[in-house]
């Protein structure tokens, strides 16, 4: 193989849908399968449920009083199953040391309710002690738990604070009810009287021990990859269409969804730009080996809502956008990591960002270079998976949520199928 090495690009039919696919393995000194990842008996932990870190606006902030004394219990729902895990706890944003006093993991009862399997619940310890101190801007691992996780099993993380951190950590876009209670009641099995909300706080993943063979991809986007729209506690979001996929096929991979809505990738919105954070959100998680970057329509959008949108801006952003694209795939390349593009869905008929011809003819430019570039290992185009053919410009109506901008739930499911999973049994490996 060449220093410049070759793409080999292959049709993959899924569903009625063409999905192209550029298998490009230039610098990454060829691609393996999964069964060559180690030996049949040799273990390492893999990421099998995670969420990207922000701070919260102040309509999403937990209030003050709800920290002091007080215990909070978040549901998670499992990608990967395993009979031992870990939990990692964020700080990541925070301006002062998080102290958490005590913390807790169990299988739950049943989504949306903070009752717990009381045969399952195990006290979380760091270094061997129950409490624990997260400096700020740092992420901690709990020590390893046994515990029987079944791959799509809801986990109730339960931990327990004396007072409000001094700046809040968290994921706004949950779509999972979350409780809190007063005083310490992380081994409490019920908790009859729990408020409810539909945030996370501090956690940021959960990691399960899984044979070498398996790994985790990192979906990392805006709001259609966080699930606007979706069922509260429905675990319908693309990406977990896309891990009950994996497993009815009996691939191991753990799905992690690092989408936060509005998100961009060059500038912040509610939460970090992409750039700033993938390092974080995907470089980070225990075992990745895939990531996906479906990114891109608030970036278009945004500019044309926001700002005159001169043809010299519009210009400006196509390469920006575009430059942002190999900085990711370089650093993709360098750890291993197979970095999967997507095409950005249409979202003509707007009433948020109202696109016009000039607009589309951009995402249409962006899309163009996704698929032809070569910069990616793969590509996925989840444009072709969710375009009405009579109307390219806009969303299939069945696949739309109304607002022309996000998926139904059909949407969703549709673009979970338009990732074939032979993808993903492909791993990118650095050159010795």
């Amino acid at each position: 193989m060449t220093a410049g090495g070759i793409a080999v690009a292959a049709r993959l039919e899924v569903g009625a849908i063409a999905v192209a696919t550029l298998l490009a393995v230039g610098t990454l000194g060829g691609c393996a399968t999964a069964a060559d990842r180690g030996g049949p008996d040799s273990q390492h932990w893999v990421a099998s449920w995670g969420t990207a870190q922000l701070v919260p606006e102040p309509a999403n902030e937990l209030p003050a009083a709800s920290w002091r004394d007080a215990s909070l219990r978040q549901i998670v729902h499992l990608s990967l199953g395993g009979s031992q895990l870990r939990i990692r706890l964020s700080n990541a944003f925070g301006t002062a040391p998080l102290l958490v006093d005590a913390a807790s993991v169990a299988r739950a009862v049943a989504p949306g309710r903070a009752d717990i399997d009381a045969a399952t619940v195990q006290a979380l310890t760091f270094d061997g002690r129950r409490t624990v101190t997260i400096p700020a801007g740092a992420e901690y691992y709990s020590d390893p738990v046994k515990l029987d996780a079944p791959p799509g099993a809801d986990l109730a993380i339960s931990l327990h604070f004396n007072a409000e951190p001094a700046r809040q950590t968290s994921h706004s876009g949950a779509r999972t009810t979350s409780f809190v209670t007063p005083g310490n009641r992380t081994a409490d099995a019920s908790w009859p009287d729990a408020g409810k909300i539909t945030r996370w706080y501090t956690i940021a993943d959960v990691d399960v021990m899984a044979p070498r063979a398996a790994g985790a991809l990192v979906a990392a986007g805006d709001s259609i990859t966080d699930g606007y729209g979706v069922t509260t506690d429905g675990n319908n979001r693309w990406t977990d269409v896309l891990a009950a996929r994996l497993r009815q096929d009996g691939l191991p991979m753990g799905v992690v969804n690092a989408g936060i809505g509005g998100g961009r990738m060059l500038r912040d919105g509610l939460g970090p730009n992409l750039m700033a954070r993938f390092d974080r959100d995907v470089f980070s998680r225990a075992g990745v080996t895939h990531a996906l970057v479906f990114i891109g329509v608030n970036d278009l959008g945004g500019q044309h809502r926001n700002t005159p949108d001169l043809p010299a801006d519009r210009q400006q952003l196509l390469a920006d956008l575009k430059l942002a694209h190999r900085q990711l795939a370089a650093r993709a390349r360098e750890r291993g990591v197979c970095l999967i593009g997507a095409t950005v869905t249409p979202y003509v008929g707007s009433d948020y960002y109202h696109p016009e011809p000039a607009n589309e003819a951009d995402r249409q430019a962006l899309n163009a270079w996704i698929r032809d570039s070569g910069v990616f290992d793969a590509v996925v185009d989840f444009d072709a998976a969710l375009r009405d053919p009579a109307q390219p410009q806009r969303i299939l109506p069945q696949y739309d949520s109304g607002d022309h901008l996000h998926p139904s739930l059909a949407g969703y499911r549709a673009l979970a199928d338009a990732v074939p999973l032979a993808l993903l049994r492909q791993s990118c490996r650095s050159s010795p």
